[in-house]
Formats: structure tokens, C-alpha cells, sequence
């Protein structure tokens, strides 16, 4: 059964990017300590980095972090979504208009413009289509921002929530929640490295 997991690395103080992101600096000032365990060679986090992108059908992310991983320091072939460790997966990016041109175009990109509760159905059923043609379960990835995480956690979107504990306090930033519904949380794994904690829960 395809599952709606929302998957970010956050500070200690609870900031998925460093004060004053921006096309040019999209993790913020002093975000690039919130990734460290993604380029790490520890065998749990090249682990745990192979595992969420070979389970990812499809993946949801908002405009601001679209015009960053497509601007001209974005994602290039060792630096993009699970870069030379799995196939691309169909990415579904929340926004208000399209945008006019992609540089990206070896990508599947998928603009929807009604919402996000839209645009993570359309990721599932895009994960589900991609679960059938290869055999295996898929699920649809939130990565972000924080904003799209967030919001998608208050309006009850998320199955599963993955948080990357990352051993740094920003002090500001982009915070990943801002308030909305409680949501109860069960602790399913815990794994610690020299870089980061691994956090997974059941999002209730």
C-alpha cells in the first residue's frame, strides 16, 4: 500500500534551513551542517539514503524549493534526488502558476496549481502507477520545504513522518512547525551516527 511520508532533515532547534534562505543559498546560513549525513560514508547513512529513495514513486515539493533545485546551483547528476543511487521517481511541485521554463527536463516534473491536498494525491497516484509497473511498493515522498512538510502534518496529508536529526542549533531559520492540529506520533526506529539521529513515527 502506497504511504504519504514526509521526509526532512531538521536542526535541534527545529529549522529545516539556516536564517535567510534564498535561490542562492537555499539551505540558509549555516543549513549545509542540516545535510552533512547525506554525503556521509557511514554504512547507516548510505543505508538509510538508499532505502528512502529506492521507495520513492513519487516525490512532492513546493515552489520555493523547486526554483532552487532547478536554478542554476541546484541538482546536477551528483547532487539531485538520490543521484546515481536509484531510477528518477515523477516529482510533483505545489504552486500557484507554473513556471516558464525548466532546467531540469530529464526530470518528470508535474506543476499542480489547486493545492496541496492535489498535489499529494496526484503523488500517490503516481507512486501507485510506478508501484504497478515495477513490482515493487512505492510510496509518495514529501521532501519539502519545511512550509509544504508542515502544512501538509496539520492538514493530516502524512502516514509517516522521517526526521534527520541533524547535531547543529541554528538559531533561525525556516521552521519546520509552526503551530495547527496536535498529531500524535508512534516511534517506530532510531538510528544514530556520528552526523545525525534518524527519527521515523507513525503519524496518527
Amino acid at each position: 500500500m502506497t504511504r504519504i511520508i514526509a521526509d526532512i532533515s531538521v536542526s535541534l532547534d527545529g529549522f529545516v534551513t539556516g536564517p535567510d534562505p534564498g535561490p542562492d543559498n537555499g539551505l540558509g546560513t549555516g543549513g549545509e551542517a542540516l545535510h552533512t549525513w547525506a554525503f556521509s560514508e557511514a554504512p547507516d547513512d548510505r543505508r538509510i539514503l538508499r532505502e528512502a529513495t529506492a521507495r520513492s514513486g513519487a516525490v512532492v515539493l513546493g515552489r520555493r524549493l523547486f526554483d532552487i533545485v532547478d536554478g542554476p546551483n541546484g541538482w546536477d547528476d551528483t547532487t539531485g534526488y538520490g543521484a546515481r543511487e536509484v531510477g528518477k521517481p515523477a516529482f510533483i511541485v505545489v504552486t500557484s502558476s507554473p513556471p516558464e521554463s525548466v532546467r531540469l527536463t530529464d526530470l518528470d516534473w508535474t506543476f499542480v496549481t489547486t493545492g496541496l491536498a492535489d498535489a499529494v494525491t496526484a503523488a500517490r497516484e503516481r507512486a501507485e502507477a510506478a508501484s504497478s509497473d515495477s513490482g515493487k511498493d512505492l510510496d509518495a515522498i514529501l521532501m519539502g520545504g519545511g512550509a509544504t512538510v508542515g502544512s501538509a502534518l496539520a492538514a493530516g496529508l502524512v502516514d509517516e513522518l522521517t526526521l534527520h536529526l541533524a547535531p547543529v542549533v541554528l538559531g533561525a531559520g525556516t521552521p519546520l512547525f509552526t503551530g495547527g492540529a496536535p498529531r500524535t506520533l508512534v516511534q517506530r526506529s532510531v538510528t544514530s551516527t556520528s552526523t545525525v539521529t534518524h527519527l521515523t513515527y507513525d503519524v496518527l
